[in-house]
């Protein structure tokens, strides 16, 4: 193929030159004038971004989430809106903002890995900045945008590559990862140059004040003081009401959270029913001898496994046998073996389960999609084989899943299966707004995980109220952790704010 230039634009200039113009075109200059206008910033206030995005129908409240900290927190805050309200939308928002009038250019995003790809899509396709998801080949220095998972974030060789990157702005989901200051994370995190940093998550305490203190700490260094000073004005078990006050006010000038009820959105309803279990004697006499363990032997006496197999029993025995046969494996002496294997005889004659028992109850009287929550796939796997003797199908979930059998098994739940039985990694990055049911048959310990599972449910899109079925059985140790989640509920909401209901409220 040849190319030839042309000599037109010679002729013309000489007829232009020779006849005095005409040496513009309005049309041209109009055009021109709308597009320089367009791109101008006159001042920096309200938000350029909005009109840009054409795949994205923003809410209210995520355009003022966004304006609060670009305006006001200088672009490093802690986004806090309760689950469901679209903090990744106000991230990607603020990062396509910061973009537009030039202040950022190389942004890293670090993710629990099974939300990565769901991170690529959302900023390629919503808000149109060209991410790429990383892998461990991936030449990092030549993209601007990379999302990370965080596992891999902390670890050699990545570790030392992102760090040779300068990155204006770095946002971490689900940052109550890193709750704990002595974690390889935590670590890494806090080394990392912050120009602009956004930590997203729901749940900015789980389980202590001190959490916050450590969250905020990697935004603002000295913002809440150093540990001791924060202890010594803070300490929850001393808090007067002017304390709490003054905490939350620190607190609320680098957080941003909405709540449903804040959002002008017409929001279903929750109905939360914590549901009292009796134990059947047989089982009852299995509890008491494992709670008896400790006085057996020094071998038995950690609290930490004392209380894995009280919890594993009021789970299912299949739980708990597998905890009491690595105990064997540990027996020193033939009492102790001897015992254990009295415990199993007994644990293997039991022929109820009285907590399976109320979640037939409960699904048959639902008669609708349900979630269950279970700490351990043993009763993950058993809860299945007995809906299964009664008639009940159902799908497991589990966090090892890759997001294609994630994606699977969530299209197998809404067309095929009434029961989705879902381990604790089940409360995270899987969005179940056809469903209106969760039962939580094991307690954590800690109340905002109750929030991050009914939160699966109870998010934008949901049309029907929200069903919520605290299982507990009485006289054993999720009574303790009943009252114990009560206690920390009252701890996030006098720093963070008011929680929706995830427990039957006190009268």
């Amino acid at each position: 193929m040849i190319i030839e230039r042309s000599s037109n634009w010679r002729e013309n200039f000489i007829e232009r030159f020779d006849n005095d113009g005409p040496w513009d075109s309005w049309t041209l200059y109009k055009m021109s004038y709308d597009i320089e206008k367009m791109n101008l910033i006159p001042e920096f206030s309200g938000l350029q971004a909005p009109k840009f995005l054409t795949n994205l129908q923003l809410l209210p409240h995520q355009v003022e989430a966004a304006q609060t900290v670009i305006e006001k927190m200088n672009g490093k805050a802690i986004l806090a809106d309760e689950v469901g309200l679209g903090k990744t939308i106000e991230a990607g928002l603020i990062m396509k903002e910061y973009m537009i009038r030039g202040l950022v250019k190389k942004a890293l995003i670090l993710v629990p890995a099974s939300l990565q790809n769901q991170w690529v899509t959302e900023l390629n396709v919503r808000f149109f900045i060209p991410a790429i998801s990383y892998r461990k080949n991936t030449p990092i220095e030549q993209y601007d945008v990379v999302v990370m998972s965080m596992d891999t974030a902390k670890k050699s060789p990545h570790r030392e590559k992102i760090y040779e990157q300068d990155y204006d702005m770095i946002i971490i989901d689900e940052a109550h990862k890193l709750k704990n200051h002595k974690t390889q994370i935590y670590e890494f995190v806090q080394s990392l140059k912050k120009k602009f940093c956004l930590l997203l998550t729901a749940t900015p305490i789980q389980n202590d004040v001190f959490e916050i203190f450590y969250l905020v700490s990697l935004l603002k260094p000295g913002h809440l003081g150093n540990y001791e000073t924060f202890q010594s004005s803070f300490s929850t078990t001393k808090n007067s009401l002017e304390d709490e006050k003054y905490l939350k006010e620190l607190v609320n000038q680098v957080m941003v959270r909405n709540r449903r009820q804040d959002t002008g959105i017409e929001w279903t309803n929750r109905q939360v029913e914590t549901i009292p279990i009796q134990f059947t004697q047989e089982e009852r006499e299995v509890y008491d001898m494992l709670y008896e363990l400790k006085s057996i032997s020094s071998v038995f006496s950690s609290s930490f496994t004392m209380v894995t197999l009280l919890k594993e029993m009021c789970s299912s025995k299949e739980a708990t046998f597998l905890t009491l046969n690595k105990m064997l494996q540990k027996c020193i002496t033939k009492e102790e073996s001897d015992y254990i294997e009295k415990i199993i005889e007994k644990l293997m004659k039991l022929e109820i389960n009285a907590k399976a028992e109320k979640t037939y109850e409960i699904i048959n009287r639902a008669n609708d999609k349900v979630i269950i929550f279970t700490e351990y796939r043993a009763t993950q796997v058993y809860l299945q084989w007995y809906l299964y003797t009664k008639g009940i199908t159902s799908v497991l979930f589990n966090g090892k899943f890759s997001k294609s059998k994630r994606d699977w098994v969530k299209q197998l739940f809404r067309e095929r299966d009434q029961v989705l039985i879902a381990t604790e990694s089940g409360g995270e990055g899987i969005n179940l707004q056809f469903c209106h049911h969760v039962i939580n048959y094991d307690l954590p310990w800690n109340p905002m995980k109750l929030e991050q599972r009914i939160g699966r449910v109870h998010r934008l899109g949901q049309e029907s109220d929200v069903h919520i079925y605290n299982l507990a059985i009485e006289d054993t140790i999720e009574q303790k952790i009943l009252s114990l989640l009560g206690e920390k509920i009252d701890v996030f909401e006098k720093v963070v704010g008011d929680l929706d209901d995830i427990l039957t409220r006190k009268a």
